[in-house]
């Protein structure tokens, strides 16, 4: 298995995993499969992303195929700067467990690193999730909060715990 940041020659494969994303878990996830699909020229839009500044995302490759990726965004406006977000966490079903998810987000963090200004990541997951919160928690990161009913997915709510990992 290969980590590395995606370019814009990704987009057409990372696409296609967002939607698989989407479309097999919409709670883990604030878009939804549906406002995913009425997106203009997505592929376009998702090349753009992947060369932006302050946008990482990083995908884990088996051979050619892409199973999984993670996005770290760090805020943009002068004091939060100090700010990374993980969002975007997705391994397809078929290679969890294969160390992929621990390696992608490894890899944000560390590249969360190279830059002196981050001095923490926060992410949320969902609070039911337990192997990503046992992820998480491998790595470092400690809950410090609980938004009750964060996302609706079909008239059925979830919770979301808001986790964070400080650099320094």
């Amino acid at each position: 298995m290969e980590v590395r940041l995606l370019t814009p020659d990704d987009a057409k494969v990372y696409w296609e995993m967002r939607l698989e994303a989407l479309k097999n878990h919409p709670e883990a996830f604030a878009t939804s499969y549906e406002e995913a699909l009425q997106r203009k020229n997505p592929i376009e839009q998702v090349a753009s992303r992947l060369k932006g500044e302050g946008d990482y995302t990083f995908g884990a490759f088996q051979g050619d195929a892409l199973i999984g990726a993670v996005t770290l965004v760090q805020d943009k406006i002068t004091k939060m700067k100090h700010r990374a977000h993980i969002v975007a966490m997705y391994v397809n079903p078929n290679h969890r467990r294969s160390g992929a998810g621990k390696a992608l987000v490894a890899a944000a963090i560390s590249h969360a690193k190279e830059f002196s200004e981050i001095i923490k990541i926060n992410l949320t997951v969902v609070s039911s999730n337990e192997k990503a919160k046992k992820l998480y928690t491998s790595l470092g990161f400690k809950t410090y909060g609980i938004e009750e009913k964060a996302l609706n997915v079909n008239e059925t709510y979830y919770d979301e715990e808001l986790m964070v990992l400080f650099l320094k």
